[in-house]
């Protein structure tokens, strides 16, 4: 059989000891947060009926799902007439019927239809799980990434919005982070300019153009506008718009202006104005990370109320969160009449941020605190012994598997970043004087076994 090298898939990656235990602080830390709003985990597969994803993140999100043929010889099952007709998007659903899911919330609106018998209401969950995009691949970007989501179905209440702010602030904060942006806008403000334009049929493309603004600049998104149907005029609407500025209250109060004649603008308008003061009554310093951002649309079909985007300032990146309210995404698998609110943590650009930053406390990478040597057979079961002791008080310890020279038992240590190391022979058993060397100063002591559990 042919070597064959091996790599990784592209836009994925291996994760070490070391990064595990940062990956780990970094969901804990939020974990910690969504139980303390009531929020319970649940899971989900890793991939769902392709029927069940597609349609739900509009065509440009469809196009990033990644599909899973069917087993066994699937090609066979398609007479050959069909190639001759079929394009690829009608092939698809012959040969392919899974999916590696796209995000958290189609699944989960799934879950909820699936289990509404057995669910509370209102039903509050968090998840923190993989998911699939075949996108390119970059800084920040990847195929396969971790998102940490929380959400509640089932209240139209939008102090979950207010406090979905709150959530990003505390968990952000915990994790060390300190200059950040909670953008916050409204599917209804984006309908009510389409309105007050004169193309509210045009409003999934003028939203999933606008949703690029940062990665194309404002002429890109003018052209691409144009190349949808919008003229000259409807941009000269659009671009006072598009460039608000000022204070939240002051974007709000031109908003008023432009939209007085949008019932749904209107409306778009009044729960901005509510998730605003709900925060300033739970917590009014934490209005100091919120902007409110006419551009942001997250080019999602499902939202249609708040919308949601966390960004740092503090490291060129994009967003490392972002969500909404989804009033009718159940009713795609036939629950109506459901309304759901929820966000997203984006856990790899969070690692990759405070990677930079610098931002993972010491005790993260805190593995094994203590090797027992073993250069001595006879030392065995005095080393097992002291090792169970150290075990039952919850300490790290290892004990060398194997007799070994003294110099690589104490370069495993090293190498593993273990602090100390008792040394351990027959002198030491039979005498009961142990020797603790600290790796990282070079200093030994000699002391008994009971001295040695207490210093730890």
């Amino acid at each position: 059989m042919a070597q064959i090298k091996p790599s990784l898939a592209k836009g994925t990656r291996d994760f070490s000891p070391l990064e595990m235990e940062k990956r780990n602080y970094i969901f804990d830390t939020i974990k910690t947060v969504f139980k303390k709003y009531g929020y319970q985990e649940i899971q989900t597969p890793s991939f769902e009926n392709l029927q069940t994803l597609t349609g739900k993140y509009g065509d440009e999100g469809d196009k990033l799902i990644f599909k899973i043929l069917n087993s066994g010889d699937f090609i066979a099952k398609i007479s050959p007439e069909k190639y001759t007709t079929l394009n690829a998007n009608s092939l698809t659903p012959l040969i392919a019927e899974k999916a590696l899911r796209y995000d958290l919330t189609v699944p989960f609106a799934r879950y909820v239809v699936m289990h509404q018998n057995d669910i509370t209401l209102p039903f509050k969950r968090f998840q923190i799980q993989p998911v699939w995009r075949a996108d390119r691949p970059q800084k920040g970007r990847y195929r396969e990434f971790y998102q940490c989501d929380v959400d509640v179905v089932g209240s139209e209440s939008l102090l979950n919005e207010a406090e979905f702010i709150l959530i990003y602030k505390e968990a952000l904060t915990n994790l060390g982070l300190r200059d950040f942006t909670i953008k916050l806008n409204n599917r209804k403000l984006l309908a009510g300019i389409a309105d007050i334009i004169g193309k509210p049929d045009l409003l999934i493309d003028m939203t999933v153009a606008i949703d690029k603004l940062d990665k194309i600049g404002l002429d890109g998104v003018k052209k691409e506008l144009i190349s949808k149907g919008f003229d000259d005029a409807d941009l000269a609407k659009l671009d006072p718009i598009i460039s608000l500025s000022g204070s939240n209250s002051d974007k709000l109060a031109t908003l008023k202006q432009v939209l007085k004649d949008s019932e749904v603008g209107q409306k778009g308008l009044e729960e901005v104005d509510m998730v605003l003061t709900y925060v300033s009554k739970l917590e009014a310093p934490a209005l100091d990370n919120v902007e409110v951002d006419i551009t942001l649309a997250r080019g999602l079909n499902y939202y249609t109320g708040s919308i949601f985007e966390v960004k740092t300032n503090e490291v060129a990146m994009g967003s490392i969160g972002g969500g909404g309210r989804y009033d009718d995404l159940t009713g795609m698998f036939g629950l109506k009449g459901l309304t759901g609110v929820g966000i997203s943590f984006g856990a790899d650009r969070i690692y990759d941020v405070l990677s930079e930053l610098n931002l993972f406390p010491e005790s993260t990478t805190k593995g094994t605190q203590v090797l027992l040597t073993n250069f001595d057979q006879s030392a065995e079961d005095f080393a097992l012994q002291l090792l169970h002791s150290f075990r039952r008080k919850g300490i790290a310890s290892e004990f060398y598997p194997t007799t070994a020279k003294l110099k690589k038992q104490l370069s495993y240590a090293d190498q593993k970043k273990i602090p100390y190391v008792v040394m351990l022979g027959t002198e030491e058993v039979s005498s009961g004087v142990l020797t603790l060397k600290n790796m990282t100063t070079g200093e030994q002591q000699k002391m008994s076994k009971e001295e040695l559990l207490n210093i730890f």
